[in-house]
């Protein structure tokens, strides 16, 4: 098929790259070329905009970086649904807003182009081993199409009902982490103030009720003191914000989002933006004096 990519960072480049590996004549977009040049040097050819690279494009995914990248690359006035032609599938895997999503497919089902909203969750080993857990709102028939595509790019692909629920799951993944990573991170210092080899309390406690893949994987990159990002600080507490005013509209009192949300922006004030989700463990360590 001839696909285009838009938005080739962190996760967006090796998924893309998948696409590529599976036989796909792919097009790529990004805001900086220097992070869409392996593709291009692996053969995938390169677009000027993200209008120019939907053009002649089957299917067009992005994966991008806020709520207000996605409205303007989508609605913008050379946006993606106002220059796709009639009968073009657009999918964003971009963790974004459920409300956005359905504005999104609204706008463009009166064109005649089909869209998904799916947001990924597995960060970046899961984009570079394919392994991402897909959580997918729209049409059934369309994802049934898209599905043999999604695949290439996850083991846990799902149809979580129509337009903005594959979004409004991914707030779920998220509210789900915030309270984890604060479980985490505090385990491992108590670990850590009580004498005890952090690794080897992972080995000890990850195949058990504790167990979790932030554990198993942030966890041990805490433990070898890698602070590089899977997911960005910065990102997540997009999300975070997301969450919480969905929460808000909903008339719903989330305590541990908001507390994370608080740690999380303890991390943002003292520079770690651009740090792993993992960094939080510096955050609770110098709250300690540690």
């Amino acid at each position: 098929m001839k696909i285009a990519w838009i938005g080739t960072g962190i996760m967006g480049a090796p998924m893309a790259g998948h696409l590529m590996e599976a036989g796909h004549d792919l097009v790529v977009y990004n805001r900086s070329k220097k992070k869409a040049q392996n593709l291009v040097d692996r053969g995938a050819s390169w677009a000027e905009s993200p209008a120019v690279a939907v053009d002649g494009a089957e299917v067009v995914f992005t994966m991008l970086g806020y709520p207000h990248d996605v409205e303007a690359v989508y609605l913008g006035d050379d946006g993606i649904v106002n220059v796709a032609a009639p009968g073009t599938i657009l999918v964003d895997m971009t963790t974004s807003s459920p409300s956005l999503a359905a504005r999104i497919e609204k706008a463009a089902s009166a064109r005649g182009v089909r869209t998904l909203d799916a947001p990924v969750s597995g960060g970046d080993t899961g984009a570079r081993n394919a392994t991402l857990a897909i959580m997918c709102g729209g049409d059934r028939a369309l994802f049934e199409e898209l599905k043999p595509l999604l695949d290439t790019l996850g083991t846990n692909v799902r149809l979580m009902g129509g337009a903005g629920r594959g979004q409004a799951t991914k707030m779920a993944n998220q509210i789900a982490i915030a309270s984890t990573m604060m479980g985490v991170v505090e385990s491992l210092i108590y670990a850590e103030k009580s004498g005890l080899d952090p690794g080897a309390v992972i080995e000890a406690i990850g195949s058990g009720a504790a167990a979790s893949w932030s554990l198993n994987n942030l966890g041990t990159r805490i433990v070898t003191g890698d602070m590089e990002p899977g997911f960005m600080v910065m990102h997540y507490l997009k999300d975070l914000g997301i969450a919480l005013e969905e929460a808000k509209a909903m008339g719903l009192a989330l305590p541990g989002l908001a507390l994370a949300e608080q740690f999380y922006r303890s991390a943002s004030g003292t520079g770690w933006d651009r740090k792993g989700t993992q960094v939080l463990y510096e955050v609770i360590r110098r709250l300690n004096g540690m």
